[in-house]
């Protein structure tokens, strides 16, 4: 299936893109960040002057076109100006998610061969310097703020914005086409080593314009961005799009800080992972249904227009509760290999529970097996130094997902598993774990949850109760137990969440119901790998980890 116009492109390039913006904007602000007093506003003419002082200083130090250029900083100002200025001399920029440690650091570092490094503090510098005897192409290092000095040179973020723009970056930047490598973007690695999606200047400015498009932006919105910049769906949704559309970008902090964030700058749009969507609709679910919607909007800063969702599966009683509270929620689907964006709902035509409809230019259909497989002017260059993944994933021209999908007489996408994620029980019943999931985290005392039964007779679940909810359960029987425990075994809270569980099977058929259960006495946590970037959860390492606590489920009693 394929749909929508074919879209105009007037950039050859994104620092061109941003040139052009900055050039016709002017004084107008561009981005909004936080520091300690508050939000502070940053010009487009001063972001681009920033940007060119920081590639300026890229090329005094020896960057050529082509190199890596590492980013290993949490979400900042300073990250998205020296995107830009990686970019705008012709080098290639591979983002760090900030929460890695450093024997991850070092696998994509090395791998990439990158020449230099950003970083934010001396937290990031230290998991360079831990490991810099495996990173012989590795240079020098730009740090946001101050640090001590390490084993290779280290500049700080003052002195490169004082160098005077290079004569040669106008040169470079001109020469810049859309087939041109831009940026390296290490996968999860739940199987393996990440692998390095190579994405072009084109294949980034495809999905900008396919996006915009498709949510009709006004000149006056306001973006408030959370969502990792390491992550190519937040550069695209948030970084790139707000240059396209020439309007204001808020760079908000923590997830626990975002409703304050909404108050103080009242955005129009936001791009977040369901998690967060979640756990606001929970804390206003229990409203009548006219304060639901007066709260929804006044937690969401006043003046929200849509609020958009991606990175992981959006219960549909979440999406349908925004929409009939007022609150537009766009839901879509993606893959860093399609950079990323493949299919979107739109606001005239929306199904609750699908990932809606092909971008314009984009090509979707359904192998033999339900695989889904695309084809869209944003898939990748391939997998860096590795030739054989890339002939696997992309066939003919069409990258083989590794989703499970459907669709509908409408043409609507519906995605229902991970092709690897299929559990086969030993009985040979095959069952989606996704959608079990779902079931289950629907119940509202329990928060995450993860199926697990491959090879099994029946189906177990690792779950995370809600702890808030738990914390009252758990007062009303007057039960103790120790805060640092991994699972909880009182046998009194086990039955009443067994008997959650069952109430929530009873949906479906009884090969696939859930029938014993691990109670975790924490979530799962993005520091112990236990989440992606965007707090997806990382099933198969979760499975792997507790894999021998899960077995003994399975032991007779």
């Amino acid at each position: 299936m394929m749909t929508g116009a074919v879209l105009t492109r007037p950039y050859d390039s994104l620092c061109g893109m941003h040139r052009a913006t900055c050039a016709a904007m002017g004084a107008a602000v561009s981005l909004r960040y936080k520091t300690g007093e508050g939000f502070r506003d940053l010009s487009w003419t001063a972001y681009r002057r920033q940007a060119d002082a920081v590639a300026s200083a890229l090329i005094q130090h020896g960057i050529q076109p082509g190199d890596r250029v590492v980013i290993l900083s949490e979400n900042r100002h300073e990250w998205l100006v020296a995107d830009h200025a990686v970019l705008s001399c012709g080098a290639v920029d591979v983002p760090l998610h900030a929460p890695m440690v450093p024997r991850q650091a070092a696998f994509q570092v090395h791998h990439s061969g990158a020449r230099a490094a950003f970083v934010s503090n001396q937290v990031q510098a230290e998991k360079l310097w831990k490991v810099i005897g495996e990173l012989p192409e590795l240079r020098f290092v730009i740090s946001f703020d101050p640090i001590e000095a390490g084993p290779i040179p280290v500049f700080t973020w003052e002195s490169v914005l004082a160098t005077p723009i290079a004569p040669e970056l106008a040169t470079r930047e001109a020469g810049i086409t859309r087939d041109d490598l831009a940026t390296i973007i290490y996968t999860s690695g739940t199987t393996g080593d990440p692998k390095g999606v190579m994405l072009s200047h084109g294949n980034i400015l495809f999905n900008t314009e396919a996006n915009y498009v498709i949510f009709g932006l006004e000149p006056d919105e306001q973006h408030l961005s959370w969502l990792p910049y390491s992550h190519v769906y937040s550069r695209v949704m948030d970084h790139y799009m707000s240059t396209w559309g020439r309007y204001i970008l808020t760079l908000g902090g923590p997830m626990d800080e975002l409703c304050a964030d909404m108050a103080a700058v009242q955005p129009t749009m936001t791009t977040c992972v369901p998690r967060f969507y979640e756990k606001l609709w929970a804390a206003l679910e229990a409203l009548p249904d006219g304060e639901r919607a007066v709260e929804l909007k006044r937690r969401l800063g006043g003046r929200m227009r849509q609020c958009i969702s991606g990175g992981a599966p959006l219960p549909p009683h979440v999406c349908q509760g925004f929409f009939d509270c007022g609150v537009p929620m766009i839901e879509g689907y993606g893959q860093t290999e399609c950079s990323p964006c493949i299919t979107f709902n739109h606001r005239g035509n929306y199904k609750v529970g699908s990932v809606g409809l092909p971008l314009a230019e984009v090509e979707v259909r359904l192998a033999d097996d339900d695989e889904i497989l695309v084809r869209s002017p944003g898939l990748m260059q391939g997998y860096w130094k590795n030739e054989q993944a890339t002939k696997k994933a992309v066939v003919d021209g069409w990258l083989h997902t590794g989703d499970l999908g459907r669709i509908d007489a409408d043409q609507h996408l519906f995605i229902t598993d991970r092709k690897k994620d299929l559990i086969i029980t030993s009985g040979g019943k095959n069952i989606a774990p996704a959608e079990l999931e779902r079931i289950l985290v629907r119940n509202r005392f329990i928060d995450q949850a993860v199926v697990y039964g491959d090879g099994r007779k029946f189906v177990s679940a690792l779950v995370v109760p809600n702890l808030e909810r738990l914390a009252k359960r758990v007062e009303a029987l007057g039960l103790e137990f120790s805060e640092d425990q991994l699972f909880i075994s009182d046998p009194a809270l086990l039955d009443f969440y067994q008997t959650q569980v069952d109430e929530a099977m009873e949906a479906v058929s009884q090969p696939e119901r859930v029938k014993r259960i691990l109670l975790m006495r924490r979530p799962f946590q993005l520091e112990s790998d236990e989440l992606t970037a965007t707090l997806k959860v990382r099933r198969r390492h979760i499975i792997a980890k507790y894999e021998t606590h899960l077995a003994k489920l399975y032991e007779e009693k």
